[in-house]
């Protein structure tokens, strides 16, 4: 059954580019695909979601599709909610509608096809799958500097690619097997552990904007259009941080704890270096996208705990857990700023003021989510930034002393400082103050734009008030 999440927004995308109108179909798929990954969270014990089948005998390579745990669970709930919203955000180019839906299609069928395989070939297939529509998309649909942009992407995440590739070689080969299930029963000699460790960091870490490794996301998500940067920064871009959970942190506990150190001083760099960077932007999509590379590093934070005490329960569920909260809060941000420009025709923040006056349901929707992105208490984001916070003094000895992860840990909290000064000098930029000629006669949201925020927008009030009902998944 699981197979089916995948099919629909492939058949849909083929669909869509042999003749069927693109929005509805897109739409409609995106609608299938939520209420089936809503029934498959409900019932993710149920044996009947999983699919296998063979497709090459020697090396034994297996498509196999399955909710293995509670953070696969998490992850396909993130895909469909954020898929559906965004096949519901942004405004194709006139004559593009086919390239522009079909794409944003075959995107979030490759994020789903990576965070279901169980089988180490088809979970790196899948999501090399879902980067060339994101290229396409940037250098065809996008706006700005767009070919300079989808260049950067391409070479950074090119080369994070076949780093992780080397990776994910040598682990196969260390473990005799591809099955990522059977891999825990497998024993791995602590110099390799080493070597390989390094090549996932440093593979998955590009893919997730791991400082020093960032600078393409930024451009990327201020040149791509909606629904592209939706879906990327707020779903696929977590395909490393899972990567690291499902395959670097359990088999290479000993060579992940080499290199604890330096992750630590680079998660820093994602949350202090890029925080200030982000605070000085002056357009409000480079600021939502080097607020998105600044936040990884909470998320890497929750990954550094976990390898430095393997019997941590609070850092894994604590990752994930911000990994959604991110997804959806991003998602939304981009998706309003989208708006923003189409009714103002500028996203720099020096040419704006007064917003709110012309459309207050626009000014409501991003005030909510800003404010979760800063981490108001009872949003998502609050809830897994206090839970990575404390799974970093999680089996603390004092009589040791402050380790490298609570001096991290410290130091990290000035982020959510900085988060609150770009957040909201931004919203008091655009939204607050007499309207400017840009925002006099701009429209407010229309109902189809309100049903993709306010979508997001209960998904992170709900998570943020009950969220044990994703916490449960771990028990």
């Amino acid at each position: 059954m699981l197979l089916l999440l995948i099919l629909i927004p492939i058949i849909a995308a083929c669909a869509i580019f042999t003749g069927s109108k693109a929005k509805p179909t897109a739409q409609i798929a995106g609608a299938l695909n939520l209420a089936l990954g809503l029934a498959a969270t409900a019932s993710s014990g149920a044996g009947f979601w999983n699919f296998s089948v063979q497709v090459l005998a020697r090396p034994e390579v297996n498509l196999s599709l399955s909710l293995v745990d509670g953070m696969s669970t998490i992850m396909l709930l993130l895909s469909v909610i954020v898929t559906f919203a965004a096949l519901f955000s942004g405004a194709s180019p006139v004559g593009k509608e086919r390239l522009y839906y079909g794409s944003s299609l075959l995107i979030s069928a490759g994020a789903i096809g990576a965070f279901l395989s169980t089988d180490l070939f088809f979970f790196y297939a899948f999501h090399e799958l879902a980067l060339i529509p994101t290229f396409l998309m940037i250098g065809m649909l996008g706006r700005g500097d767009r070919k300079a942009a989808a260049w950067k992407i391409t070479i950074y995440l090119g080369f994070g690619s076949l780093v992780l590739l080397a990776g994910l070689a040598w682990l196969a080969a260390a473990v005799g097997t591809l099955d990522m299930t059977a891999m825990s029963a497998s024993s791995i000699d602590p110099e390799s552990q080493k070597g390989i460790a390094a090549l996932l960091i440093v593979g998955f870490g590009v893919l997730v904007s791991l400082f020093p490794f960032h600078s393409w996301a930024a451009p990327a998500y201020a040149s791509a259009p909606a629904p592209t940067t939706m879906l990327h920064a707020g779903v696929l871009k977590k395909f490393g941080l899972y990567g690291l959970l499902r395959l670097a942190v359990p088999l290479l506990p000993e060579g992940m704890a080499a290199w604890l150190t330096p992750l630590c001083v680079l998660l820093l760099g994602n949350v202090l270096w890029v925080g200030f960077v982000t605070i000085n932007q002056k357009r409000l999509d480079g600021m939502l996208g080097n607020s998105s590379v600044m936040h990884m590093g909470y998320i890497f934070l929750a990954i550094a705990a976990l390898v430095a005490s393997p019997e941590n329960e609070l850092a894994k569920p604590a990752a994930v857990l911000l990994m959604f909260a991110h997804g959806i809060s991003i998602a939304m941000l981009f998706g309003l700023a989208d708006r923003i420009e189409r009714n103002t025709g500028t996203l720099d923040l020096h040419e704006l003021g007064g917003l709110a006056k012309a459309a207050p349901k626009l000014a409501f929707l991003f005030g909510i989510v800003g404010m979760a992105s800063i981490g108001l208490p009872g949003l998502a984001n609050f809830a897994g930034e206090v839970m990575v916070f404390i799974s970093s003094f999680e089996n603390y000895d004092p009589v040791a002393g402050l380790g490298p992860v609570q001096i991290t840990c410290i130091l990290s909290i000035w982020g959510v400082v900085i988060s609150a000064v770009y957040m909201l000098r931004a919203y008091r930029n655009i939204f607050q103050g007499p309207p400017v000629t840009s925002t006099k006669s701009a429209a407010d949201l229309t109902l189809m734009d309100r049903v993709p925020a306010v979508f997001l927008a209960v998904v992170l009030l709900i998570v943020g008030i009950f969220p044990n009902l994703l916490l449960n998944f771990f028990k």
